[in-house]
């Protein structure tokens, strides 16, 4: 049975001091960045929806604000300016539709519900984000797979009645409407009007006897996936309000093949410091070896050296036999002697000293080789250290964001485990639920069916 792809719109509030950072992280404009997913070579495929161009965020509201086309008027120096509308689907169902191009297409329609939402005037920013790669999906599938999704920053309006005072001159005017300024209010455009009704469809009241209204946000999520069926794309579910269970299930399992990959880069890494290690010894024995030959060829022409130097001797060898008046020369036995014996060693000591030296040179040769595997093997090690660095940053930190649950899992085991029973019950209650709703629509278009049948 396929996975559920679920839609997701977060809203995250700025505020003049803090906006900058989602600013250089929307438009790309930091040199590095902390999310270690993000990757620069792909950030030229990021598309623009709405772009800001070299203005920076507070620059446009200031502009706005001079125009007249918002006010600030009455907003504390804290107060929140911007809203970022975070737009998502799960990465694999991009993958399952094309990926790139069929994310641009989406977005461009998710792109067209904020338009209607806030008003174009209204929207600052708005960019899909093609360059953060998803690691677990790339492990899956063994291609590099990338998560798609839309940052959108609006500026909160609403449209605020003044009215003449109670000190207008005119009595005809007081308490009438003196003008209309579209004012920033984060509170009052996420302010709800809907109530909330239980499963029997009654209005729910507080404590205090007030009705209750639904969550601003939930609302949104209904208008968002409303709208993207509207327009064609009706493959994927509204994430269910408040269930973290899709992120917690993600969340693991992005720990888990981390955890792999960590165990399999610190496995190579060993193995390469022990092939570092072995090489390394060889190299040093090849050293030694070579050394040892450069001692024995040196001593070697040591001791063949008067024989090797000629010129030290040539007189006493031209001095040597007497000339007949035949021609011929005749030896004393004690020259003839040192004559043989002379020729005899020089031609072993050449012999010796050109395989003294062809052993040198294969030596040299050796450890040529050996010192290049020697700074293959170093260099591979720092890449794997620098990568194994970068997989600890990265498990540090999915660490640190399970780390509420594992801590509660390990303090209230129980509860926990009681947490997660219900949400399965849930989980399954709303499959049957859906399931219930599915067969009763075919029965009731099997029923239609039936009684045209019957009419024709």
């Amino acid at each position: 049975m396929p996975k559920t792809d679920f839609s997701c719109v977060r809203v995250k509030q700025y505020g003049a001091s803090s906006i900058g950072a989602s600013e250089r992280h929307n438009e790309r404009k930091n040199d590095t960045y902390s999310n270690i997913n993000v990757d620069p070579e792909r950030i030229l495929y990021n598309v623009h929806f709405k772009d800001p161009g070299d203005r920076t965020y507070m620059e446009i509201l200031t502009e706005m604000e001079e125009k007249g086309m918002v006010s600030i008027r009455g907003l504390r120096l804290d107060a929140t300016l911007f809203d970022e509308l975070i737009l998502d689907v799960n990465t694999m169902y991009f993958d399952r539709h094309g990926g790139y191009e069929y994310a641009k297409q989406f977005y461009e329609e998710a792109y067209h519900f904020l338009e209607k939402k806030f008003g174009s005037d209204y929207i600052l920013s708005a960019v899909m984000h093609a360059d953060e790669i998803n690691k677990a999906a790339t492990d899956e599938l063994g291609v590099p797979t990338y998560h798609y999704h839309m940052h959108a920053v609006v500026i909160p309006v609403v449209d605020k009645e003044i009215r003449w005072s109670k000190r207008c001159k005119d009595p005809e005017l007081r308490g009438t409407v003196k003008e209309v300024i579209h004012q920033i209010s984060h509170s009052k455009k996420w302010a709800s009007t809907e109530p909330m009704t239980n499963d029997h469809g009654e209005p729910v009241f507080r404590s205090n006897g007030k009705p209750k209204y639904r969550p601003s946000y939930s609302i949104l999520q209904d208008e968002f996936i409303n709208h993207m069926r509207d327009a064609g794309y009706r493959d994927f579910e509204r994430g269910a309000l408040g269930s973290t269970a899709e992120h917690l299930t993600s969340l693991q399992y992005q720990i888990q093949k981390d955890k792999e990959r960590l165990t399999e880069i610190s496995e190579e890494k060993y193995l390469s410091e022990q092939e570092y290690s072995l090489i390394s010894d060889d190299v040093n024995l090849k050293k030694q070896e070579l050394n040892t030959l450069t001692r024995d060829l040196e001593r070697e022409k040591a001791v063949y050296e008067p024989i090797a130097s000629v010129n030290k001797t040539r007189a006493e060898v031209d001095a040597m036999g007497k000339k007949s008046l035949t021609g011929r020369i005749s030896l004393s036995p004690e020259e003839y002697s040192d004559l043989k014996s002379l020729a005899v060693t020089g031609v072993d000591s050449k012999t010796q000293i050109e395989s003294l030296k062809t052993r040198a040179f294969e030596a040299e040769n050796d450890a040529s080789f050996y010192r290049s595997k020697y700074y293959n093997a170093s260099g591979t090690i720092d890449k794997l250290q620098d990568k194994l660095e970068q997989l600890q940053v990265r498990f540090d930190q999915l660490y640190e964001k399970c780390k509420p649950f594992l801590q509660a899992l390990e303090k209230f085991p129980n509860i926990a485990k009681w947490l997660i029973t219900k949400v399965q019950e849930l989980s399954l209650q709303h499959e049957a639920l859906r399931e219930s709703k599915s067969i009763s629509q075919s029965d009731t278009r099997k029923a239609h069916h039936r009684s045209r049948d019957l009419d024709l």
